[in-house]
């Protein structure tokens, strides 16, 4: 079972509101801001009731406010002051504070009044590539370092992912123009990380071509039954938590003999694990990026 942080070291405040520890027991002792309670050992520790107020503090803050004004406020106002400096923000540094505060209370309605903020001013590309995924890539180092629970990360990813298919279905809408090639985009086995392949079927069905998108966790005999049906396939898959590196090539030589044993097919690899494939040895209708920009110029 996931269960919901409710404990938080300094060290995690540190990590979710980007202020050093140090300041935070200088704003603790000077104005009082936060009460750790500690334990038996004479650690502090902060409940999620004082991170929630960390990071209100740490918005108001980075947004021109003094703490020592900050100081002076009834605290049933900051949470108010925040949802109006959301409301009216268009600057993206407080968004991803204002996101990750969404995140640590669980706050739908947070999360989407403050992407509504963002796409008055910008479009939904330029928010997906300045904002969700720099807090995307914060997202997992606090995961590593335990400093939020897989509930959170698992609340907040999933907000995220509605965006992009409701980004998507818009462009659906509108019949392919390019016809010369059919991406089909998918995990395989056990793997569920699929924010990365969402926005990247976003963008190519943006380009003018035909997607067939199959998600997560996807065996590759079942991927057969596409060969019938279409001439030119170029598939696209994510490989973030698997197939491991002991297993890694092991699956595209599974790739190349069940799927593209004649080297018709192109496969295009992204993620984590790819770094471990041995590329020298791949043919030459495999092809592994760094990133979705890299595989965009070659569509």
């Amino acid at each position: 079972m996931n269960n919901v942080k409710k404990f938080f070291s300094i060290r995690d405040l540190e990590n979710l509101s980007g202020i050093k520890a140090h300041t935070i027991r200088i704003w603790e002792k000077r104005y009082n801001l936060l009460s750790p309670e500690r334990t038996s050992t004479n650690i502090r520790t902060y409940s999620l009731i004082s991170l929630q107020k960390l990071l209100n503090v740490t918005l108001l803050y980075n947004n021109g406010y003094k703490i020592s004004k900050i100081a002076r406020i009834p605290e049933e106002n900051i949470p108010i002051m925040v949802r109006e400096i959301v409301a009216k923000s268009s600057v993206k540094n407080h968004a991803i504070n204002a996101f990750k505060l969404a995140m640590i209370n669980f706050d739908q309605t947070l999360f989407f009044n403050t992407y509504n903020s963002l796409l008055a001013e910008r479009p939904f590309r330029e928010i997906f590539k300045e904002v969700f995924i720099p807090l995307l890539n914060e997202l997992g180092l606090l995961w590593q370092t335990n400093t939020i629970s897989p509930s959170h990360e698992h609340f907040i990813t999933c907000l995220i992912k509605q965006k992009i298919i409701i980004n998507t279905e818009k462009l659906l809408s509108i019949p392919p123009t390019k016809k010369d090639k059919t991406f089909v985009l998918f995990l395989p086995e056990n793997e569920i990380h699929e924010i990365g392949l969402l926005f990247l079927n976003y963008e190519i069905i943006l380009r003018g071509y035909k997607t067939i998108y199959l998600g997560q966790t996807m065996p590759i005999d079942n991927l057969k039954d596409l060969l019938t049906y279409f001439d030119n396939l170029n598939f696209i898959s994510y490989f973030t938590v698997e197939p491991n590196k002991d297993r890694i090539d092991k699956y595209v030589r599974e790739f190349n003999k069940h799927i593209n044993q004649n080297g018709n097919y192109q496969l295009s690899i992204l993620g984590y694990q790819a770094q471990f494939l041995k590329q020298d040895a791949l043919p030459d209708s495999i092809k592994v990026y760094g990133s979705i920009e890299k595989v965009l110029l070659n569509l």
